[in-house]
């Protein structure tokens, strides 16, 4: 019975990593689809992500992120902190 329980709860940990993963692509952040990520949109995948932290993402400057843009903004956030 002990193994059952352990066993479900690593299954539920596991399912739980996978759907914040799965919050955080950049088609459920482009809540709008418009093809791009304002910052109000990256805010609720990243509630502390500063303008600053945003706009040094946003490298073409034009005020949201494309698909590329968010990868790297997500790969970074992803990085452990040195």
């Amino acid at each position: 019975m002990k193994k059952i329980v352990l066993t479900s709860l690593f299954a539920l940990g596991l399912s739980t990593a996978v759907m914040a993963q799965a919050a955080t692509d950049f088609a459920s952040v482009d809540t709008d689809a418009n093809g791009s990520v304002s910052l109000a949109e990256a805010q609720v995948a990243w509630p502390d992500l500063t303008e600053e932290a945003f706009n040094a993402a946003d490298t073409d400057g034009n005020g949201e992120l494309s698909a590329d843009e968010y990868d790297a903004l997500a790969a970074a956030n992803a990085a452990p902190a040195q």
